[in-house]
Order: C-alpha cells, then structure tokens, then sequence
C-alpha cells in the first residue's frame, strides 16, 4: 500500500462541480481582482472565525507582517516569538525591521511556554506572537492576561489552525489580530497562494485594506507606503467553496488522529494530545521519538511518507547567524528537533491507509 505525507487531488475532486462554477463565475465576471469574490470571503471567514473583520492578502507572511506594520511596530521594537516554529514567523519581525525574541516551547503543546514570556519581556517589546503549532491552539488565556498587564499586542499565527479553537472561541478571535495561511496543504488551502486577516478592530483592519493595496483607500491616492498583497478573485471563489467543507473535513482528521492514538498507545512513541477547552485543527499529526531515522527508512520502505516539521528551528537557521548568540537556550526547542516525525494527515485518507501506518511504525520499532 502507497500512503503519501499529503494528497490534494481527492478533496478538490469531492467538490469539483462548485469549484468549476465557482471559477467560471470569476471567468465570466471579468473581474480578477478585489472584487466581489474577495468581500464575500471575507465576509464568511470573518463570521466563521466569530471576528467583525476579515482582510484578504497574498499570504500568511505577508498577513502577519502587515499586522505589525499597521499596529506600528518596526526598528528599535522586539515580539516574542516561539523558538520552534516555522520561519514564517520570524520572517515576519525580521523583515519590518523588528527583532524576534525567542522564547522556549512547552513539552507538552509545543507551543509557546507562557511560564518563559515574562522574563523575556523589555522596554522594547510590543507584541507576543504565539503560533498554534500543528493545528493546537496555544494557551491564549494566559498569554492574553500577561499581554494586557504589560500593554503588547497579541498577534496570532494561526497559519496551521483553521477551525481550531480554545475555550469556544475560535482561532482568529483570541488576540488583537491573527494571520491564516491559504497554502494548498493547509486544512482551508487555496489553489495556489493565499492568506487573510482576521481582527476585531475596526480601524486595524481599515488601515490594512489600504496597506495591502500600495497604501491607498482611492485609486492614485497613497496615504502611507504599502505593498501589493491581494486575495485575488479566483482563490477567493475556491475558499469560499472550501470553507463550506471545512467543518467536516476537520472533524474527518480528528477521527483520524484518534485511530492514530488508539492503534500507537502502547508503543514508545510519544503521541500529541489536547486538553479540556481545547480544539485541534490537526493540521498535523506529530509524534516524538528517539528513532526517528530507523522509522523513516522503514516507513520509506513500506510506502509511507512522512515528514519533519521543521527540522531545524530559526535560530539555528544560516538567515539568523547575525543574531547574537547569548539571547538564551532553548532546551526543549533542541530536543523535539531531533525526536519530531509528522505522519500522514488529511481529510481523505481511509481507515485503513491509518491501520497499515500504524502496523509499519509498530513494525519499525520492532
């Protein structure tokens, strides 16, 4: 049996006859850019996130960049970030002229750590941006009450988490603003490259529809200098179709993920978990383990893909090598770097495809 990390074809297929309208729809409207496809995704994803503001752009770094821009962050500020995640994240700081400031991950979410925040915080700090890693959302409880004693911003990476939610309330409505990712592999993925922002502030997400579109409200009027990052017609039309699925699908990888914990509880590995209040995405199913390469080569074998996510962590990236070196150790970062395995996950895989990985990770660990 063939079991691949990731298939993109059976989902769209699921759905192929309202994709195929729906671009049709665009074709014939002529109109490819911020128009009425992009208003009313918006429109949706602001009400399934629970949210009064949705802004579609390009990307997810691009969304959290233009949050920190349009909250004024830049040179001389700091954010904390998670020292494990993907570099997305960093990026984001690095490239409107602010520092990531890296903060270890807990063992048991590998999300941000809040009992580590506080000491990382300085005069020069402006915002927390937690990640909900894998698809499990961080704990935005804590993370918001140090926020709000502390006066910084709460930007979400919810890149992995579409769906996901904590205490009932849904990712993209537990900070001052969250970023989403519409890249194909994503739970709610685009045909191509997309991302959007989510926000409660309505003068946030006014001055964001301008920064994404060269800084200007009315055509040849800039008011400040901003980029070109726009959710186009086309991937606007797809996502919306998609999000209609999104609740199924999710619930599809929860049971998923499920089969996975049942048949893997009595081997060494380390399974992922969530605790009570909290929603997973399941974005990914990560376990740990100290033989990683005798698992890979087997699965490899086998027909199994499987994957690291991520392998090595930002600081230790060549992009980052002018960082200064003392800002901190990061003990659990190192270890699930070297232990992490991603199984395969998504909406269309069978039962039975998780019965035959679980029989080969069983097999690999002899």
């Amino acid at each position: 049996m063939k079991v691949p990390f990731l298939e993109l074809i059976s989902p769209c297929a699921e759905i192929q006859d309202e994709i195929n309208t729906a671009i049709q729809r665009v074709i014939k409207s002529g109109w490819y850019i911020l128009g009425p496809e992009v208003e009313a995704f918006e429109s949706a994803f602001a009400d399934y996130c629970g949210v009064s503001h949705c802004v579609g752009v390009g990307n997810g770094l691009d969304a959290l960049q233009l949050i920190l821009r349009a909250m004024d962050i830049g040179p001389g500020d700091e954010v904390i970030v998670p020292a494990h995640t993907f570099i997305a994240s960093w990026l984001a700081v690095s490239h409107i002229g602010a520092t990531p400031i890296p903060v270890d991950i807990s063992i048991k979410s590998y999300n941000l750590d809040p009992d580590l925040i506080e000491a990382a915080i300085t005069s020069r700090t402006k915002a927390i941006m937690p990640v909900h890693l894998y698809g499990r959302p961080a704990r935005m409880d804590v993370i918001s009450g140090i926020a709000k004693m502390h006066g910084l911003k709460v930007v979400e990476d919810a890149a992995q988490a579409h769906g996901a939610s904590f205490q009932g309330d849904k990712a993209g409505a537990l900070g001052d603003a969250a970023a989403f990712s519409f890249y194909p592999g994503k739970n709610l993925g685009a045909l191509g490259d997309g991302g959007a922002i989510t926000t409660n502030d309505g003068e946030l997400a006014d001055r964001l529809r301008s920064l994404r579109n060269y800084g200007s409200k009315e055509k040849y009027v800039h008011t400040a200098a901003g980029v070109n990052s726009r959710l186009d017609e086309l991937q606007a039309a797809v996502l919306r179709v998609k999000l209609r699925q999104l609740d199924t699908w999710n619930q599809r990888r929860k049971i998923i993920a499920a089969l996975y914990s049942e048949q893997l509880s009595d081997t060494d590995l380390i399974l992922p978990s969530v605790e009570v209040g909290e929603e997973s995405s399941w974005h990914l199913y990560v376990v740990r383990t100290c033989a990683r390469e005798k698992i890979m080569t087997h699965l490899a074998a086998k027909g199994v893909g499987a994957m690291i996510h991520y392998p090595i962590p930002p600081y230790r990236q060549e992009a980052y090598n002018s960082m200064p070196k003392d800002f901190g150790r990061f003990p659990i970062s190192d270890s699930m770097c070297d232990e992490i395995l991603s199984l395969p996950m998504g909406p269309h895989l069978s039962n039975s495809q998780v019965g035959y990985v679980s029989d080969c990770l069983i097999e690999a660990l002899g």
